[in-house]
């Protein structure tokens, strides 16, 4: 059983419905217990990055998210659950304390690039060969991109997967068995169920 982390910020019905399209039990949960006796876990998240900290506060999540990744539980960070792994954001032109899993830091994305931001809809993404959870893609394959904010991952050697927008950043990480990524697997169709399948595949 997959547990979906509810913090009252997160697109969780449609990643539950994603979960259950492949044939995958997925519950959505904000008992502590149930998600730290689940097989894996998935961490949503869309919106603010500082009110999505204080959110996984209020509902006593940080200490869990920590307990199910040191743990070595199979954990998915999705969007804004991406970003809360990191250390910190300058969303809102402060420094925002993440969950500080890597090293990193999520950046606003420049406003002079002559695109529009928020950087929204299907983007191709250049994956790295060795990450299983991009197994039987196509070479430069497109998923779906609703965001402000990227991430510049410190250690380059868990960086799975980049995009180009204007300027060029990170968009997925794996490291052990936890993997996140910036786009949405649940709104990427045929490309994001196979990626959401390889990853119930490494569990």
């Amino acid at each position: 059983m997959i547990a979906i982390i509810d913090y009252g910020v997160g697109n969780l019905r449609s990643v539950e419905k994603a979960f259950g399209f492949i044939g995958a039990e997925a519950v959505v949960s904000s008992d502590s217990e149930l998600i730290l006796g689940a097989d894996a876990v998935v961490l949503p998240g869309v919106g603010a990055f500082a009110d999505a900290m204080d959110s996984l506060e209020r509902f006593d999540m940080i200490n869990t998210v920590k307990t199910a990744i040191d743990r070595g539980k199979p954990f998915l960070g999705i969007c804004l659950g991406m970003q809360l792994l990191f250390e910190y954001s300058q969303e809102g032109g402060e420094r925002v304390r993440g969950l500080g899993v890597f090293k990193g830091s999520i950046r606003q994305l420049p406003l002079d690039m002559g695109l529009k931001v928020p950087h929204m809809g299907w983007n191709s993404i250049k994956t790295a060969e060795d990450c299983a959870v991009f197994g039987n893609l196509s070479p430069k394959p497109y998923v779906y991109f609703v965001h402000s904010y990227y991430l510049t991952a410190e250690d380059r050697s868990i960086v799975a997967a980049t995009a180009r927008y204007g300027i060029e950043f990170d968009v997925a990480v794996c490291k052990d068995k936890v993997c996140a990524t910036q786009f949405h697997p649940e709104k990427s169709g045929e490309t994001g169920l196979q990626i959401l399948k390889n990853w119930v595949a490494s569990i």
